[in-house]
């Protein structure tokens, strides 16, 4: 059901000039460096957010001295904002390229494991039928992706919630599959005739890390202080798995992966699992899309794909 003051609220007073003005005073932190940005004068400018925080009857910045800083009602704003504005521009580009002949636009965004084998096996299936459908994929950490997704720049995801709150009135998750990670290494490397390998002796080695900052990262750290040891000092930080797979057959690195990540050379020997028992297992990765959201015909069919080769997935495991 509407909220008829909400429908009043838009109706009347929101226009796009507020959300592009909201847009830019989020990025720059200046209304004379927003104003410029957004095409109007510094005066128009200030008017306008006057009239908005008006009509809302909240303070949506708090004035500085050198520039302004959004209130917790204006963070508010600045996100919804960029959203509406990302979709009519997503509305725009899909009405010229149906009119083009491309028909569609697709954007999918997959956490490392499942971008090296359920996207593709959905993307190779998916142009059966939707040939002139473009399809983009990003590749990142669940909570960069989780950003683009509520911000419009994706149609669906695959990651992982990083808290219960965010599975609200937002979010929508369904689960496929969790993620063991087993201690991956090129075939010569000296740990490999090691006995009786220690969590010691992985500290003293040579690691390829996940980005700080992200939960594989906070998980290892938490494995090794566990075990009253300190993180490998001798360290490269990247989660990209041309430069992870490159660094493994060059030098004597240890990394953490789900080994289907870089199946290909576990199959052909060029690199092995440590017989370690290392006891690291990522929360199950799941389809995240926005519960508001009605996805395009293209989208649509596209994540019917997703779950398809997902619940494959699954039972093949």
């Amino acid at each position: 059901m509407r909220d008829p003051i909400a429908d009043r609220f838009v109706r009347t007073h929101l226009k796009t000039k507020h959300l592009v003005l909201l847009v830019e005073l989020g990025r720059h932190g200046s209304i004379l460096r927003a104003a410029e940005a957004a095409h109007m004068t510094q005066p128009a400018a200030s008017k306008l957010l006057a009239d908005l925080e008006y009509a809302l009857g909240v303070p949506l910045f708090d004035r500085l001295p050198r520039g302004i800083v959004p209130t917790w009602y204006g963070e508010i704003m600045i996100r919804r904002a960029g959203s509406a504005l990302t979709e009519m521009n997503t509305a725009h580009q899909e009405v010229m390229e149906v009119f083009s002949g491309l028909r569609g636009q697709v954007s999918i965004g997959s956490v490392m494991t499942p971008s090296t084998s359920l996207i593709p096996q959905a993307v190779r299936l998916f142009k059966q039928t939707h040939s002139r459908v473009n399809v983009s994929i990003s590749v990142d950490t669940s909570s960069n992706l989780l950003q683009q997704l509520r911000g419009g720049e994706l149609d669906l995801m695959i990651g992982r919630l990083i808290s219960v709150g965010e599975m609200n009135d937002e979010l929508k998750f369904e689960v496929l599959q969790d993620e063991p990670h087993r201690l991956i290494v090129r075939a010569e490397h000296p740990l490999v005739k090691k006995d009786n390998l220690s969590f010691e002796d992985l500290s003293k080695t040579a690691w390829i890390l996940p980005p700080t900052g992200s939960v594989l990262r906070d998980r290892l750290t938490a494995l090794f202080l566990s075990q009253g040891v300190d993180m490998p000092v001798e360290a490269i930080d990247t989660h990209a798995i041309p430069v992870i797979t490159s660094l493994l057959l060059g030098g004597d690195f240890v990394v953490a992966l789900p080994p289907e990540s870089v199946q290909y050379y576990l199959s052909s020997g060029l690199l092995v699992e440590l017989d370690f028992n290392f006891g690291l297992r990522m929360d199950a990765y799941g389809i995240i899309t926005r519960k508001q959201h009605r996805l395009s015909p293209s989208a649509q069919a596209m994540l019917d794909l997703v779950r398809e080769v997902g619940g494959h997935v699954n039972k093949v495991r």
